[in-house]
């Protein structure tokens, strides 16, 4: 059964793309970048197969669990600190280079790593942050990919009051491309919520220059 495939009417197999206009801000959305075929297989592939690891934070002496689950992926297997603990980079398996090979073509990077973050319902979720650190913000390339349940991604400017937070519905198969400077003028976050969802499956492929 296609649990995200929502048909209607004025469904199609079309690439929707959607440029925001936003300040020091480079971002891209592509609706049905993967077919419904291509992402329902590859979602019920990834969440099977994937090695979800349980992250945590330690607050106030307490070990408290991230809410949501996690894996590293990359050219060469190694460990690496993330947050307050210690991951794994595991190397590239056939579905991630399928998905990573169709997103290069797209922006002509060569992806070297990608963390998959597993929001199994509404109260999973991450909270307001910017990828990466210091100068390195500066210019990088981030492709999110979303499988499962539509969730809204917020942008939020990091020290302009006057403008507005925006709203971007991540859909099944969608792909949204973070480039330039964003990450160094914007924060991101996935929101919480009471809605009885469905789980989601997120992609983020990175790149440093």
């Amino acid at each position: 059964m296609d649990v995200f495939n929502q048909n209607d009417l004025f469904s199609t197999d079309e690439v929707l793309k959607t440029t925001f206009d936003l300040p020091g801000a480079d971002v891209t959305l592509f609706e049905n970048f993967f077919s419904i075929e291509e992402s329902n297989k590859l979602y019920t592939s990834l969440l099977k197969n994937t090695p979800w690891q349980q992250e945590q934070i330690t607050i106030h002496g307490k070990a408290i669990d991230y809410p949501r689950l996690t894996a590293w992926y990359g050219d060469t297997s190694k460990s690496i600190q993330y947050t307050n603990t210690k991951s794994n980079i595991h190397l590239w398996n056939d579905d991630l280079l399928f998905i990573k090979s169709r997103i290069e073509q797209e922006v002509e990077v060569k992806f070297t790593r990608c963390l998959l973050n597993y929001y199994r319902d509404g109260k999973d979720s991450v909270d307001w942050h910017q990828d990466y650190q210091g100068a390195q913000r500066k210019n990088t390339v981030i492709a999110s990919v979303t499988f499962g349940a539509t969730r809204p991604f917020q942008l939020k400017h990091t020290t302009r009051k006057d403008l507005k937070r925006v709203d971007i519905p991540l859909v099944h198969g969608s792909l949204l491309l973070m480039q330039g400077a964003t990450q160094d003028n914007w924060k991101h976050k996935i929101p919480k919520t009471k809605k009885q969802i469905l789980p989601r499956i997120n992609l983020t492929f990175r790149w440093i220059d």
